[in-house]
């Protein structure tokens, strides 16, 4: 028993650096610079909630807007400088191949949240991969990173996140 306990912790231990130390900021202390570069990009969206977390060691903000009824996340460094863009889209407006990628991977499956990811370099946006969570069939939630090619980048099961959320 001794012997699961110490497998338990040091399990969760591996796994607390994997978690992003999210931490919820009023926009009032977001930086000025995050806000204006965040509004510039999308002017027509609406500022609804931001958040800071480290990244690789490095801080970084996510501004969370609504446009047309839709969430993009923009991830940005406390100077303004915008390097990712998660914009939801609709699962219709998946490529070909991706869609018939996931259809393969799981058959009846319940599209939840679908994004584009655009990483951003020196300014330029470049469509990096989808995120797709999903519900199988069995009831089984996923989170898949796909390329635009159908090529599965990453999948996590999103079982474990559940059962953290329930415990607090």
């Amino acid at each position: 028993m001794r012997a699961l306990a110490t497998v338990a912790v040091c399990l969760f231990v591996m796994a607390a650096p994997v978690r992003a130390d999210e931490e919820k900021v009023p926009l009032d202390k977001v930086p000025k610079a995050v806000l204006e570069a965040a509004k510039k990009r999308f002017p027509k969206a609406e500022v609804v909630g931001a958040s800071k977390e480290t990244e690789k060691g490095k801080t970084v903000y996510e501004v969370e807007l609504k446009e047309a009824g839709k969430t993009i996340d923009v991830t940005l460094t406390p100077e303004g400088v915008i390097t990712t863009i998660e914009q939801q889209i609709d699962a219709k407006d998946l490529p070909e191949p991706v869609a018939e990628a996931l259809d393969k991977k799981y058959p009846k499956a319940t599209y939840k949240i679908v994004e584009a990811v655009y990483a951003v370099k020196d300014g330029k946006e470049a469509l990096d991969f989808y995120e797709v969570d999903l519900v199988t069939a069995d009831k089984k939630e996923f989170e898949v990173k796909i390329a635009a090619d159908g090529t599965v980048k990453e999948v996590e099961e999103k079982k474990e996140a559940k059962k953290e959320e329930k415990k607090k």
